[in-house]
């Protein structure tokens, strides 16, 4: 009976996951990818990326999800490529049927259960307001499974498990120790709203806000460098990140930080009213961390804390907040006006994907929607990534344009992660990078200046690289400047040995 039930579950959550999967899209070694992907790479061959490991490796060090990645693929015997793509899916899995399982604990209805479940499967690349975040990345990100786990935990402590839920919080800190952090401070929040009288646990709450507010600050080992005095290269970096500079958000991300939780205030009130004890509870929970972190990120990164503070990104606990604003939105929409009607179904089934999908088709527009391994691409960058990884040593290290990631066309792909291979400092990926990592900053501006006036670099200054940094790749535009050895053309790009 019990597997049955499951199987009548877990299809329907495999049917959304894939509708998810599909507006959604896939694109392994964009963004953040240009860290995690190439992580793994480093750990499965230490070869690779001999002059820049530091603009990938210091970041790591608060996670364990490139060392286990590589354990899993050295294992399982999949490429890196495919392991990526499964473990993906399996976050998709996971995020949807934790969202089932939690909804079902608030909501009678199945429309309500199921709409909740379709709202954030075709909301997976909403944008978080101010945080550079989606719900959830179109590439493997530790973020992603740390999720997955969190919502996990949510629906036990929810189900009044909660010694289930703390292994699984143990795992997500590990693999992404912000999002970890911020779940661990949700769940607190929430068992003291389901299992004490709101009047106890709002003095409780009050008395221990700063322990909840500041469980971020675990994220920070081993960060101790962010008290100390701020370089002028590491404050230009961090002024290039607008999602560091709360108090410089437009009036619209304020709005969108802040009117969830009014949302989460009215919901709580409205489900109260109806007898609704469990969801009121769970609302009221997510008013209070969001109303306790707010005021925590309002006051370390007011213009009088330490600067380096701004590098916690504590107004990442909107994730959180967006994806139960999906959820519970959702059921909402399901109870009181899908319901039964399969033509309101249909209808907001294709008005929510489709018009993700056609985000995603913009903001991806150079490239294949669902980039798969091994497929062909078109993408003139990545037919240059890919000639360079089967064509030219392991030790090779490039130059090219340290703007490359923002060229129309390129999508954000990292060259590190697809090409594999060494790069001198770029100024898009590496400027976050050196924002968390203060000891790159001396490296990453020393580098950015030599590449100053690329567009005009002739052999000369490809020499003068190479005498300095040791670079001897470059992938330039074709054709190429005179004087380069050039392998390789697709009448876009060319990549050339430099004498």
């Amino acid at each position: 009976m019990r597997l049955n039930r499951a199987f009548r579950v877990l299809l329907p959550v495999l049917l959304f996951s894939t509708l998810g999967f599909v507006a959604m899209g896939y694109h392994p070694g964009a963004e953040d990818d240009g860290i995690y992907l190439t992580s793994v790479e480093a750990q499965l061959n230490p070869a690779l990326f001999s002059h820049d490991a530091a603009f990938f490796q210091l970041q790591m060090r608060t996670s364990v999800f490139d060392t286990w990645m590589a354990y899993f693929v050295r294992c399982t015997g999949m490429s890196v490529a495919w392991a990526e793509l499964f473990w993906q899916a399996i976050s998709i899995v996971l995020i949807l049927w934790a969202c089932w399982n939690i909804v079902s604990q608030l909501f009678e209805e199945a429309a309500a259960r199921w709409a909740g479940v379709a709202m954030v499967a075709a909301m997976f690349t909403l944008p978080v307001s101010g945080t550079a975040l989606y719900l959830l990345d179109q590439h493997l990100h530790p973020r992603g499974i740390a999720t997955a786990l969190i919502l996990w935990c949510v629906e036990r402590t929810l189900a009044g498990r909660r010694w289930q839920a703390f292994p699984l919080l143990v795992v997500g800190f590990l693999l992404h120790p912000l999002m970890g952090a911020l779940g661990i401070a949700f769940c607190f929040t929430l068992t003291f709203t389901l299992f004490e009288p709101l009047h106890a646990h709002i003095r409780v709450l009050r008395a221990r806000w700063v322990q909840e507010a500041a469980a971020p600050v675990a994220a920070l080992i081993p960060l101790g460098w962010i008290f100390d005095p701020p370089t002028q290269t590491w404050l230009d970096a961090l002024h290039q990140r607008h999602l560091y500079l709360l108090y410089q958000w437009e009036w619209y991300e304020w709005l969108g930080a802040i009117g969830p939780l009014v949302l989460f205030g009215l919901a709580a009130w409205f489900a109260r009213r109806r007898g609704e004890t469990k969801l009121s509870r769970f609302a009221v929970a997510i008013f209070l961390y969001g109303v306790l972190i707010q005021i925590f990120s309002m006051i370390i990164l007011s213009p009088l804390a330490p600067v380096g503070l701004s590098t916690l990104e504590p107004m990442r606990y909107l994730h959180l907040v967006y994806i139960f604003l999906s959820l519970v939105g959702g059921a909402y929409l399901g109870k009181y006006l899908l319901k039964e009607r399969v033509w309101r179904w249909v209808v907001f089934l294709l008005v929510a994907n489709c018009g993700m999908f056609v985000a995603q088709r913009q903001l991806f527009a150079g490239t294949a929607h669902v980039e798969l391994p091994g497929a062909q691409t078109g993408n003139p960058w990545l037919q240059s990534f890919d000639w360079i990884r089967h064509n030219t040593p392991e030790d090779a290290y490039f130059v090219l344009d340290p703007y490359y990631m923002a060229v129309p066309g390129e999508d954000y792909h990292s060259f590190r992660a697809l090409a594999e291979r060494g790069q001198l400092a770029d100024g898009i990926k590496d400027t976050a990078v050196v924002t968390k990592q203060a000891e790159l900053a001396p490296v990453w501006k020393q580098q950015i200046d030599a590449q100053a006036g690329w567009s005009h670099f002739q052999l000369t200054d490809f020499e003068r690289l190479k005498a300095q940094f040791g670079v001897n790749w470059a992938l330039v535009s074709d054709p190429a400047p005179a004087g380069l050895d050039c392998r390789w053309h697709n009448g876009t790009l060319a990549v050339c040995k430099i004498p």
